[in-house]
C-alpha cells in the first residue's frame, strides 16, 4: 500500500507544481522611446544643415563637417578655417538657453586635415530656494563638449576620419549640502567615410555623387552619483547619399537623403512576475504570490555594456524587424547656389510616432562674400504629438575661410 502511495504524492505534487505556474504581466505604460544621456550632442548647431533638415553626413565639405561627418575635411576648398553658431533653445518658453558651437579645421595637404571643436549647451539660470521670502540659490547647469579629429584620403575620392571627444555634463542642483551629485564625465570616438565622386557630364548638367557614413559618440556610460543609474550616450549611426546637379556655371541644386539610427539597446517591455496560485492568469494582490515587478516581458535586458548595447540595438525591439525599422530616422535636404554667392534651402526630417514622434520642415540661406559666410535656417514642427524645441527658431552661423584653396572639381 505504501508503495502506491508515493507515485500517487509525486503526481499530485507535480499537478499542484504546474497549476501555479509563473506568468509575467505586461505593464501598459512602459515607454517604446529610446532615451540617452547628454542628448544636446546630436541637436544641428550649423544653420547650413539646420536648413536641410539636420542632414549633414553626405553634404559637401564645410567648416561645421566635425558633427556631422569629419571625413569631409580632407575634400575641403579652403586651407583653413572658423566657424562659429548661435542656437537658441526652447525660445518660445525661455530666453537664456541656448547651444554654442566653435570650429576649427586645417587641411595640411592634398590628402589629409585636422580639425576641433567647442560645444556648450547653457540650460540657463535657475533659483533653488525653500521659501519665498529666502534668499535665492543660483545655479548655472551647463554641458560642454571638446573634440578633435583627423582625416585621411584614402584614394583620390575617397576618404575617411577619426574623433575623440570629451564630454562634461553638470546637471547637478546642489540644494541639499549633503548631496553626492557631481558633474558626470565620459569620452567618445568617430568613425566616418566619404565619397565624392568626379564631376560627371550629362545630356543637360554635369553631376557629382556624395556618399557617407558615420558612426558618433562611441563611448562609456554617463554616471552622475555612486548610487544612480548610468546612461548611454547617443551613439550613431548615420548613413547618406546624395547627388549635385551642375547645370551652369552659375546655378547648382544639391541634393541629400539620409537616415540615422541610436545604437543604444531598446528599452524591453516589463511586467509583473508572480506564482499564478488560482489557476486565472491574472496578478491579484494579495492572493498570488509576486516575485518582481521588473520582469522581462518581450525584448532583452538593456541594462548591458555599451560595446554590447551597439550590436544588441540591431535585433532587440520587442515588435521584432517591424519595430527595428521604425527606430530609424529620415531626412531629405536640397540646396542651390547660384554663383557660389547666395545660397537657398530646405528640408524634411521625420521620426516613427512611436519613437519620438519628431517631425519638421525647415528653410534656409546663405550668403558668401570672399572669404565669409553667413547662414541661417528656421524650423517648423509639423509632428501633431511632440513640439521641436526649435520650433520657431533662428539657427545662426558665421564662417571665415582663409589660406590657399584646393581645386576638388
Amino acid at each position: 500500500m505504501k508503495k502506491l502511495l508515493i507515485p500517487i504524492l509525486i503526481g499530485f505534487v507535480a499537478f499542484q507544481a504546474h497549476s501555479q505556474e509563473t506568468i509575467i504581466v505586461p505593464n501598459s505604460d512602459d515607454s517604446r522611446v529610446i532615451t540617452t544621456g547628454v542628448p544636446f550632442i546630436l541637436i544641428g548647431a550649423d544653420p547650413r544643415s539646420g536648413g536641410m533638415g539636420d542632414i549633414g553626413v553626405t553634404t559637401s565639405a564645410d567648416a561645421f563637417s566635425q558633427q556631422w561627418n569629419p571625413a569631409k575635411y580632407a575634400f575641403s576648398l579652403s586651407k583653413q578655417g572658423v566657424g562659429v553658431t548661435y542656437t537658441p533653445y526652447l525660445s518660445k518658453l525661455v530666453n537664456d538657453i541656448f547651444l554654442g558651437n566653435l570650429t576649427y579645421y586645417n587641411r595640411l595637404n592634398e590628402r589629409s586635415a585636422v580639425a576641433a571643436s567647442f560645444r556648450y549647451f547653457s540650460n540657463g539660470d535657475i533659483e533653488l530656494r525653500e521659501t519665498a521670502e529666502q534668499e535665492p540659490l543660483l545655479v548655472k547647469p551647463n554641458e560642454l563638449m571638446f573634440d578633435v579629429s583627423y582625416s585621411l584620403r584614402l584614394s583620390e575620392r575617397f576618404s575617411m576620419a577619426v574623433a575623440g571627444r570629451y564630454i562634461r555634463s553638470d546637471l547637478k542642483l546642489q540644494s541639499d549640502p549633503r548631496s553626492d551629485a557631481t558633474a558626470a564625465n565620459t569620452f567618445a570616438v568617430d568613425v566616418a567615410g566619404y565619397y565624392q565622386s568626379e564631376e560627371i557630364p550629362y545630356n543637360d548638367f554635369d553631376g557629382r555623387w556624395r556618399m557617407g557614413f558615420n558612426i558618433s559618440n562611441i563611448g562609456p556610460k554617463l554616471k552622475y552619483d555612486e548610487v544612480g543609474s548610468e546612461s548611454f550616450l547617443p551613439t550613431n549611426l548615420a548613413l547618406g547619399g546624395g547627388f549635385d546637379f551642375i547645370l551652369d556655371e552659375y546655378n547648382k541644386i544639391g541634393v541629400s537623403a539620409e537616415v540615422n539610427k541610436l545604437l543604444v539597446p531598446t528599452p524591453p517591455i516589463r511586467g509583473t512576475e508572480f506564482i499564478d496560485e488560482n489557476g486565472n492568469g491574472t496578478y491579484e494582490n494579495g492572493i498570488d504570490t509576486k516575485i518582481t515587478d521588473q520582469a522581462i516581458y518581450e525584448g532583452k535586458e538593456n541594462d548591458v555594456t555599451f560595446i554590447k548595447g551597439m550590436f544588441q540595438s540591431f535585433g532587440d525591439a520587442p515588435g521584432g524587424f517591424s519595430e527595428e525599422l521604425k527606430e530609424f530616422t529620415w531626412a531629405l535636404g536640397a540646396e542651390y547656389w547660384y554663383q557660389d554667392v547666395f545660397a537657398f534651402r530646405g528640408g524634411y526630417f521625420n521620426e516613427s510616432d512611436d519613437k519620438g514622434g519628431r517631425k519638421f520642415a525647415t528653410i534656409g540661406a546663405g550668403f558668401r562674400y570672399t572669404a565669409i559666410n553667413i547662414d541661417i535656417s528656421y524650423l517648423f514642427s509639423t509632428s501633431k504629438l511632440a513640439n521641436s524645441p526649435l520650433d520657431g527658431t533662428l539657427r545662426f552661423g558665421l564662417t571665415f575661410n582663409f589660406g590657399d584653396t584646393y581645386d576638388e572639381y
